[in-house]
């Protein structure tokens, strides 16, 4: 059969990658029962002016990405309020009282009208309104994952990176009057003459925002900025805790750094000498946690039910969606239940093949989540790739349930006019090769049925067709909103059913850094 015979190198491949993935060293035992693993949070009810989704649980079927339904996108118990398309969402972005602030990705960003990091007046959500562009090098050199806010401070920051892993490049705005950024480090880090010693792709802040944290994935090299004066950041520590690092969250005191390895797992770092601004700090590792069950860690956010603290550990690729993790004991973390869709699990592996081919390398993966407060959280919502926004009630971390989701309309074949989206750049390839390691557990599990694999998609494997969106963002609580951005879409303001969802009134979005 020609689907099959095209088929068989995608699925060498990723028994390669899959093999290699399960074979790297477990420093702690996860404690992952194998029934959370293989298991999707219940689905949501959704309500009468809902348009759901037509198969499983977080997939766009093969049919409805080629008949074109794809196109009018998916909803259940949310409603889009307004949006700000502009040229694309970069990967991802961040909210700030009224106001949002469009990550860039290069070069794409340098292609359209109005370059570097938009920012856009969303006091009317039915009406957005971009009032300014931040045009400083590292805005323009792609912000990747680092664009991060500080409430406290109320400051922006963001570093440069072309691709994958930038160095050099920090600039730090004052955002109290949000709609207008005001840059605060003209010299280091914006003067081309001169760079700070950092590499980058994600970043964040330290609860108190005197910190900023910078990581690159290629090395894993981590560097703490000290942004005390904005005018004068300085790196106080660099380490490197792991060949390839991402991003993280923090204790609460700063004291702890919970960071996400990029081989699917979760590293703990006493970053307390740091936080006290000791002169030669040292950071001792406290754990080193990691699974086959899920790979390239995006971030973690810390949380506390009931007075226990865990994390959420959300994975950008292999299927391992949202770990639920017990931090009580940070020397002894555990794994305490797994957040995932249906079209995650491996024995659907198949089908998410089927229809996520010719997509590009992103499939139905989670990658930035939100939740509505860091004590007692009541719901968590993700930017889940081509699954779209997804909203889980958390209140029992225990028993996680789907609420709503809002997948945006597909921008099929807009290929050439979404110059700042990642999704639009990477659809010269056509696979999704980030999955090939479930893929691969699949396969060497007896659970890939090659004949659900087969569709009319199967064999693109270049020139993606956009027939999804990629929806990376964290979604950003706004009492019963989500200001967020996809890919393709660009910003979006949404609003949840006030029927699954009531804002707590000590709501406020946290991410981790």
């Amino acid at each position: 059969m020609p689907m099959a015979h095209m088929l068989r190198p995608l699925l060498r491949r990723s028994l390669i990658l899959g093999a290699t993935l399960a074979l790297l060293p477990v420093s702690a035992a996860s404690g992952q029962s194998p029934a959370a693993m293989n298991s999707a949070v219940a689905r949501a009810n959704c309500g009468p002016e809902s348009h759901p989704e037509s198969g499983l649980q977080g997939d766009v079927p093969a049919a409805d990405r080629d008949s074109g339904r794809s196109r009018e996108g998916y909803s259940c118990n949310i409603r889009q309020l307004g949006d700000y398309a502009g040229r694309g969402g970069g990967i991802t972005s961040v909210t700030f009282d009224h106001c949002a602030y469009i990550g860039t990705f290069f070069p794409g960003d340098l292609l359209g009208p109005v370059e570097g990091v938009q920012v856009i007046d969303v006091a009317d959500p039915a009406n957005p309104v971009r009032t300014a562009n931040l045009a400083e090098p590292a805005m323009l050199a792609g912000t990747w994952e680092s664009l991060k806010v500080n409430e406290t401070r109320k400051l922006l920051v963001g570093a440069g990176v072309p691709f994958l892993t930038g160095a050099g490049l920090l600039s730090i705005y004052d955002i109290s009057d949000c709609a207008h950024p005001r840059l605060l480090n003209p010299g280091p880090g914006t003067d081309l003459a001169l760079p700070l010693p950092l590499t980058s792709h994600e970043g964040g802040f330290s609860p108190d925002g005197n910190t900023y944290w910078s990581s690159g994935v290629a090395p894993g090299l981590i560097t703490a900025v000290d942004i005390t004066d904005p005018a004068a950041p300085h790196v106080i520590w660099q380490g490197l805790p792991g060949l390839s690092m991402h991003g993280f969250g923090f204790a609460d005191d700063g004291n702890r750094m919970y960071l996400a390895n990029n081989f699917g797992g979760l590293t703990v770092l006493d970053i307390s000498a740091v936080q006290r601004r000791d002169p030669n700090p040292i950071v001792p590792q406290l754990t080193n946690m990691t699974w086959t069950d899920g790979w390239a860690t995006q971030h973690n956010i810390p949380v506390s039910f009931g007075g226990t603290p865990y994390v959420f550990a959300v994975n950008e690729a292999g299927s391992g969606g949202v770990k639920i993790i017990d931090i009580t004991d940070d020397r002894n973390p555990r794994i305490v239940n797994t957040i995932k869709l249906e079209i995650n699990l491996l024995t659907n592996q198949d089908s998410m093949l089927a229809s996520a081919s010719g997509g590009s390398l992103f499939g139905y993966d989670a990658h930035y989540c939100a939740a509505d407060r860091p004590v007692d959280p009541t719901a968590l919502a993700c930017g889940w790739t081509s699954s779209g926004i997804r909203v889980f009630d958390i209140r029992d971390p225990l028993d996680v349930r789907e609420i709503a989701y809002y997948n945006p309309p597909a921008r099929t074949g807009e290929n050439t006019e979404r110059w700042n989206s990642p999704h639009a750049l990477a659809s010269l390839i056509g696979p999704p090769l980030l999955a090939a390691p479930a893929i691969a557990q699949a396969v060497m599990n007896g659970q890939f049925d090659l004949s659900q694999a087969l569709s009319a998609r199967t064999g693109r494997i270049a020139l993606g067709d956009l027939s999804t969106d990629w929806c990376f963002s964290a979604p950003e609580w706004h009492g019963n909103q989500l200001w967020t951005t996809c890919a393709d879409n660009g910003f979006l303001a949404l609003e949840l059913d006030p029927a699954v969802y009531t804002p707590p009134a000590d709501q406020r979005s946290t991410i981790g850094s």
